[in-house]
């Protein structure tokens, strides 16, 4: 019996045909690479920011021991190591250099690929991206309803005085307390209704979320002044129940703005009532508005003569 053998020079034309079949093979036909950072991260005290990939062999001639993923930082390379958190999950902690805001990365994976009793080295790597360092975000908001005049809290980071709260684009009193809070007490605006609230600045607009304004009424003693240039009177205002933590801001409007002179009027927390002096200016005739408190505006005639 003749049995043919196979040439040497067949051998070596085999071995470089299955090298060209594996160098047809691209990165993304054995192996896909899911980019799990977020596009933009809170900013820490730490200033150490995890890059987060996820390698998933696409075919079972990839040995996950030989899966090994880099991710590119500024022009330098780094080892990324196993997740705990789930399988195929590789994870790097980067400590960013003091002043930036922004980072431009990309992943690169090494791994082999079997077959024919040969293991041929691959790579991948995704496309360059950027992630965002956020000085400035909101966490949450104290409470989403309540009537006219409460003040609400917001938590956060990065507040400036500069911030105002807008509800559907209508601007509300703000207060900055610190850079990690601020409060703001709601417009008067129709009740009974949501509206959507934003933190607006001149570093853009971020949505801090929906807010129900409820239906509240307010009673004021006496229903109008007549006043003398320098004379005073008392003007006293209640609400149906205890204002709240931060009190009731009654954001008391006139057409008449030279002929009364009157303070702030805010609602004491835990309060039902609060009397103000109001004090004659130029001689006029007008009204005090009081918007947002029941069904129509709250009217006080106003009438100031000359001494």
């Amino acid at each position: 019996m003749h049995t043919n053998r196979i040439s040497p020079a067949r051998k070596i034309l085999a071995w470089l045909a299955a090298l060209a079949v594996f160098a047809l093979l691209s990165g993304c036909d054995t192996v896909t690479l899911t980019n799990l950072t977020p596009g933009s991260m809170p900013e820490n005290p730490s200033q150490i920011y995890t890059f987060t990939l996820r390698v998933t062999p696409r075919t079972n001639t990839v040995p996950l021991t030989s899966i090994a993923p880099h991710v590119i930082v500024d022009g330098k390379s780094f080892d990324m190591k196993r997740s705990p958190i789930g399988e195929g999950i590789f994870e790097f902690e980067y400590q960013v250099p003091s002043g930036r805001d922004a980072l431009a990365y990309y992943f690169l994976v090494n791994y082999l690929v079997e077959g024919n009793n040969l293991q041929t080295p691959l790579e991948v790597y995704t496309d360059l991206t950027r992630t965002q360092i956020v000085r400035r975000y909101v966490l949450s908001l104290e409470v989403n309803r309540g009537p006219v005049g409460s003040r609400v809290s917001v938590l956060g980071r990065g507040f400036t005085p500069q911030d105002t709260v807008n509800f559907n684009g209508s601007p509300a009193r703000t207060v900055c307390e610190s850079p990690n809070a601020l409060s703001f007490f709601v417009p008067p605006l129709e009740s009974g209704r949501n509206y959507q609230i934003t933190l607006n600045s001149a570093a853009g607009n971020s949505p801090i979320g929906s807010f129900r304004i409820d239906a509240s009424s307010i009673s004021v003693t006496p229903s109008s002044l007549t006043l003398r240039t320098g004379s005073k009177q008392t003007l006293t205002f209640s609400i149906p129940n205890a204002a709240p933590p931060g009190g009731t801001l009654l954001d008391i409007a006139t057409n008449v703005p030279d002929s009364i002179i009157m303070p702030e009027v805010i609602v004491a927390q835990g309060q039902t009532s609060v009397t103000v002096t109001v004090e004659g200016g130029k001689p006029g005739n007008g009204s005090l508005f009081l918007k947002g408190f029941g069904s129509s505006e709250v009217n006080v005639a106003v009438s100031v003569s000359a001494r």
